[in-house]
């Protein structure tokens, strides 16, 4: 509100070139105040709506494919890096333990 009011007292005494630089100043403001209020973390990471799960009989990985493993109990989970790059979450639930699984 102030770089208006202040926009507001210096535009009528102000040249051409300065209305210029005056509204400017106002477009930058406004996108500003609006990037403020965005969630940028949601454009950059796409979470994963609902996870597959294969044995890992039937898992088609390169031999030098990483994977981050998890166990709790009996059960085992193994998510592969390359994936994980691209998501960065993903919620699951091992052994009948909510976790969530980040890189």
């Amino acid at each position: 509100m102030g770089v208006l009011a202040l926009s507001v007292r210096l535009w009528r005494r102000s040249s051409r070139v300065l209305r210029a630089g005056i509204v400017m100043a106002l477009v930058l403001s406004a996108a500003s105040a609006v990037m403020v209020r965005q969630n940028y973390f949601e454009w950059m990471f796409h979470p994963i709506a609902a996870a597959g799960f294969v044995s890992a009989g039937d898992a088609h990985l390169g031999d030098k494919e990483m994977v981050m493993a998890v166990r709790i109990g009996r059960e085992t989970r193994a998510y592969p890096i390359v994936q994980m790059a691209y998501h960065h979450i993903l919620n699951d639930t091992v052994g009948e333990v909510p976790i969530v699984v980040t890189y």
